[in-house]
């Protein structure tokens, strides 16, 4: 992979990181805000349920960080576009879709269908 390729999708991925750390870091404050006493019921299920949708997508956004760190990993290591079940490149399109990818279409194919 050239050195442009690399800074573009490192660049790409820290970004991605900066963006989920703040919304992290808007989520907690938001969340540690001062409860709000709700007497209906109806009104403290609905609150209730955007607290858990809100805890739901910050859990996901966990998991992607984890990702995200895993592929700058990748990068620095120079394994970054390389599947690492099979060891072939994976392909640019790919790459640019979801860079932090570590399996080819053809390993990603598989591992889903043996998932189910």
């Amino acid at each position: 992979m050239r050195k442009r390729e690399v800074a573009r999708y490192r660049s790409v991925l820290e970004s991605q990181l900066a963006s989920l750390v703040g919304h992290g870091e808007q989520a907690v404050h938001e969340m540690s805000g001062v409860a709000e006493e709700l007497p209906d019921p109806n009104d403290r299920a609905t609150a209730e349920e955007g607290r858990n949708w809100a805890l739901r997508l910050r859990d996901r956004d966990r998991k992607l960080i984890g990702k995200i760190q895993e592929a700058l990993a990748r990068l620095d290591s120079g394994t970054f576009g390389t599947c690492t079940t099979c060891g072939k490149p994976i392909a640019a399109a790919r790459l640019r879709a979801r860079p932090v990818t570590d399996l080819c279409i053809d390993c990603k194919t598989e591992a889903e269908r043996v998932e189910r």
